[in-house]
């Protein structure tokens, strides 16, 4: 046990009322004890909402009257980000909110009466045991500018990686449909590639144009990079392509 681990132990006193709360989606459950384990009255459960958090505050605030505990400390298994809420807002109200790891509760829960099974009841009482135990971590909640950076940088991930997909489903339709395209464009997201794709993206809807007729449509919106050599080119491969012609309609 290192000494993080002893501090935090300690700050687990006579005087401190341990909540342990499950979290789920809409509705979570709390359990509350004093720092021997001993269970104080029965589970609570409110919603995620304001309401909610108010009635736990109220359900707190009367059992550290009954039970003259002057320090509250309120762990949380972090389930997906439904937690965050709940977080900020005890954390607003200057109550000390902690998290503690999943895998501890999961390989915790046969402790009480051997048996593996969840329930948010059972759940929130093994929560409240590994905080009393000092098996906890304190949330690193940002605020201001830090927690603009963060989202930021979560909303970039989502977006390149939803790029990176839609990025496959372009290669693959191009090389069911139309494989001989990359021999006209080396690069399928340039101007005029991306024009072709949109008003023209099969073989079978070039065949029966000129290469005049495909630089006419070309020329307004791509002034540079294109002639009527890559627009024969163009028709040439359309009429020659060995792409699958069945489906068309929705592909």
């Amino acid at each position: 046990m290192n000494y993080n681990q002893n501090h935090k132990i300690s700050q687990i006193t006579p005087s401190t009322l341990v909540i342990g709360v499950d979290i789920a989606k809409d509705k979570h459950v709390a359990r509350a004890q004093d720092d021997r384990g001993y269970e104080f009255g029965k589970r609570l459960i409110f919603e995620n909402r304001i309401h909610g958090f108010e009635l736990l505050l109220e359900w707190i605030f009367k059992l550290q009257k009954k039970h003259d505990k002057s320090h509250v400390i309120i762990g949380a298994e972090p389930t997906g980000h439904y937690w965050m809420s709940l977080g900020y807002y005890l954390t607003s109200k200057d109550y000390d909110f902690v998290l503690v790891n999943p895998m501890h509760v999961k390989k915790s829960k046969e402790l009480d009466d051997n048996s593996p099974t969840k329930n948010d009841t059972k759940d929130a009482r093994v929560i409240a045991q590994l905080v009393k135990d000092g098996r906890y971590s304190v949330p690193n909640l940002l605020d201001g500018i830090y927690a603009e950076l963060r989202e930021a940088i979560k909303l970039r991930d989502q977006l390149i990686k939803q790029q990176t997909v839609t990025e496959g489903r372009i290669q693959n339709n191009l090389q069911r449909y139309f494989p001989e395209f990359q021999d006209v464009f080396k690069q399928w997201d340039g101007k005029a590639a991306l024009y072709t794709l949109r008003a023209f993206p099969f073989p079978s809807d070039i065949r029966d144009k000129t290469p005049e007729d495909v630089l006419a449509e070309w020329k307004p919106v791509v002034k540079r990079g294109v002639g009527i050599k890559r627009a024969t080119k163009l028709v040439d491969k359309a009429k020659k392509s060995v792409g699958i012609e069945i489906g068309l309609r929705f592909a």
